[in-house]
């Protein structure tokens, strides 16, 4: 039982501080996706017109480079916002990916796409951001702040897949790496001037490697990578397919990716608030990933055929992104919710780093497996690495409705 005051905390509106702390950040974590993003409906095609372009292997680098930097960056990251405080580590982030984004839109073969995709990555806000958020909400309304987060990192998803291949055919692809660079530094004034500033947790520090070793965030870790290496190999693999199983054009795939993307929000929000509100959390992450393995082994069996419905990968297409929705949105909520207080940040740092590694891999072994083993081969390492997330995640425990004594959490 609940005494009648932690049901109403429970119940209680987020305050206006709350709403604008948690929106403003959203925004800028979207926007250091976003730069990731963009590039994954077309540059597959368009890497080919680079010099260096030609060869599948280098592709996926270019693709998963900034992935890779961003795992180098995570940790030390979310150890300096522990120790000197989020929003200039914000700050720092935001400046080096605009940098790698002009460097990128100046390029003029594949290696300096690499050299400013790299630089791009090298600004690793992710930990900081999502760390100044759980200071900036009360314990009742992380998830709703968490979930913020995930629907923006999931929106930009959407529209990425959606204006990319418009931009491209308006702008070309070093006008895109010039809009994100923009974005980022417009993005600093709203770091300085509107996210309201937040108290840090006085606690003590708890040891790098107590985070490292802490069971219930090792899993999570394990996950965040698995999820973003399969959806980054997945990618340098589905633009090729759709031109030409379904000959559409690269510059009207967001016809197909629009009605996925935005049926599967619809479809995604049921399962997130049920599994909140009713404590089956554990249920609905484990059926999610059930969910992302059946997609991963559908489309091997699908692109293994001789000859492919096109209708069959697009309905491939909508499971995964309910699956990957879903997972988006809870993990940095459940990260922060069994960190220690003190060391947020850094256990945020350890889940991105994590993240990016699943970025950088998805894409270079994509692209190996894609060259030399062929297309079907990507989504048979994406179903092992998703099995195996599954049978780990199987033993997570259920952590109980916000607010609620740790306790009432059952098996």
């Amino acid at each position: 039982m609940t005494s009648p005051q932690s049901e109403s905390d429970l119940h209680a509106d987020m305050s206006g501080a709350e709403v604008r702390a948690s929106a403003s950040l959203a925004s800028i974590f979207a926007l250091r996706m976003l730069g990731l993003f963009l590039i994954l409906p077309v540059f597959a095609v368009y890497a080919h017109t680079l010099p260096g372009g030609q060869s599948a292997m280098m592709v996926g680098l270019a693709m998963g480079m900034y992935g890779l930097a961003q795992s180098f960056g995570q940790i030390p990251f979310g150890i300096a916002s522990d120790k000197y405080g989020r929003k200039p580590v914000i700050v720092a982030g935001l400046l080096l990916f605009a940098l790698g984004s002009f460097i990128a839109a100046g390029a003029t073969d594949i290696h300096w796409i690499i050299i400013g995709r790299a630089i791009q990555g090298a600004g690793a806000i992710s930990a900081a951001v999502t760390a100044l958020i759980a200071d900036s909400t009360r314990e009742e309304h992380r998830t709703k702040a968490m979930a913020m987060v995930g629907a923006s990192i999931g929106l930009t998803f959407a529209v990425s897949l959606v204006i990319s291949p418009l931009l491209y055919k308006v702008i070309g692809m070093s006008g895109i790496f010039a809009i994100t660079g923009v974005l980022a530094l417009a993005a600093i004034a709203v770091v300085l001037f509107v996210v309201p500033n937040a108290p840090m947790v006085k606690a003590t520090r708890v040891p790098f490697g107590e985070v490292l070793r802490h069971a219930e965030l090792m899993r999570l870790n394990l996950g965040v990578f698995a999820l973003h290496m399969t959806q980054m190999a997945m990618f340098v693999v589905l633009p090729a397919a759709l031109v030409q199983y379904a000959g559409i054009p690269v510059a009207e795939h967001w016809k197909i990716y629009l009605p996925v993307v935005l049926i599967s929000f619809i479809f995604m929000l049921p399962p997130v608030f049920i599994g909140e509100k009713r404590g089956m959390m554990k249920q609905i992450f484990v059926g999610a990933i059930s969910l992302l393995l059946l997609v991963q082994l559908g489309m091997w069996a699908t692109l293994s055929q001789t000859v492919v419905n096109w209708w069959i990968l697009v309905a491939l297409l909508l499971a995964f992104f309910i699956a990957f929705n879903i997972l988006e949105a809870c993990q940095p909520s459940l990260v922060s919710r069994v960190a220690p207080p003190a060391a947020k940040g850094t256990a945020l740092g350890v889940y991105n780093t994590l993240q990016s590694l699943g970025m950088f891999c998805g894409g270079a072994l994509g692209g190996v497996l894609k060259q030399y083993c062929g297309a079907s081969s990507v989504f048979l390492m994406c179903g092992v690495a998703t099995l195996t997330w599954l049978i780990i995640a199987s033993n997570m425990k259920n952590l109980p409705r916000r607010g609620l004594p740790a306790a009432s959490a059952t098996a």
